[in-house]
């Protein structure tokens, strides 16, 4: 059983704080796919991320972005 992310138990904190901002800017540059699931977990469980719908938005397209195959590696 894998351990539970500090990431998105902080991201978790300041949503819960009402600084959506702040959670929006993280989620842009997570550390992983995993830490995202993990963040989206934790906030279908809190009923947050139905209270955020541009968070919500936000997981998945990074998610997204993450998951894909890099189109240029800088060398």
């Amino acid at each position: 059983m894998s351990r539970q992310s500090v990431w998105a138990t902080k991201v978790t904190a300041l949503l819960q704080g009402g600084n959506s901002q702040a959670a929006l800017a993280q989620i842009k540059v997570a550390p992983s796919v995993k830490d995202l699931q993990q963040l989206r977990i934790m906030l279908s469980n809190t009923k947050l991320l139905a209270q955020h719908p541009n968070v919500d938005a936000a997981t998945n397209d990074q998610i997204v972005a993450l998951s894909s195959p890099r189109l240029h590696r800088s060398p």
